[in-house]
């Protein structure tokens, strides 16, 4: 059984436009989740909660923590991360930056749950269609990668504003079509474009959007929560 949530923080920038990286650490805490995977999180040198965002949020929820950043600079790093309370077998970064639009990165990371290595891609797809299906198509070919029997979670902030959108198609078609949660904007969700996918399909047994008066305000998304259960039986 693993508890797992995809979170696009917005550095911890909330809807009243405060920095508040406690708040966020309340959320990651209410979640009550083994593993988050997250996105927009800002690393810069500083002595405050909000400087070193996955450091605090690591140290706050005493979780391993994956750094996987995208943007690089001067003053410190931005990009995905990956929490979890699971064993970490190992762990890979791929770079999915595409023409000349922002970076873009994947966290490939295989958990021990409860003695099953699981294969956990977490993710944040760029702004252009373009873009997204380039990204989209590198994905699948790391999917394929994987041994066909073992068990696979795929989840993030894959900003595909359409149910409909040719990359989400091509995800539906390979993992399975996973209940549409609309995670975005955080005050009143119309968009889902936080998703998580799970192989085999029906180890998803369910999968929900997060509220709660410090989740409503944390960030401009809202968490997507699902619980996966890779000894289920497929239902009749």
């Amino acid at each position: 059984m693993l508890t797992i949530a995809s979170y696009n923080i917005h550095r911890c920038v909330g809807t009243d436009f405060r920095q508040n990286a406690a708040r966020v650490a309340d959320v990651l805490r209410e979640l009550d989740c083994d593993t988050i995977g997250l996105q927009e999180v800002d690393n810069q040198p500083g002595p405050r909660s909000e400087s070193m965002q996955l450091q605090f949020l690591a140290d706050a929820l005493g979780m391993r923590s994956i750094a996987g950043n995208t943007l690089r600079r001067q003053d410190g790093h931005y990009g995905n991360a990956l929490l979890t309370r699971r064993l970490v077998l190992s762990s890979r970064l791929h770079d999915i930056s595409h023409g000349g639009h922002e970076p873009r990165g994947i966290i490939d990371a295989v958990l021990d749950v409860d003695g099953r290595a699981v294969r956990t891609i977490t993710t944040h797809l760029g702004l252009w269609p373009a873009e997204r299906r380039a990204q989209v198509m590198r994905l699948i070919e790391l999917i394929g990668t994987s041994p066909p029997g073992m068990p696979l979670v795929v989840l993030g902030d894959f900003n595909e504003w359409f149910r409909f959108g040719r990359p989400l198609r091509w995800l539906h078609g390979l993992l399975g079509e996973p209940p549409l949660r609309r995670t975005f904007p955080a005050w009143r969700p119309f968009f889902a474009l936080d998703r998580i996918w799970a192989r085999p399909r029906h180890a998803l047994r369910a999968i929900s959007v997060f509220r709660s008066r410090s989740a409503d305000r944390a960030s401009d998304h809202l968490p997507l929560r699902a619980v996966i259960d890779f000894e289920a039986e497929i239902s009749a």
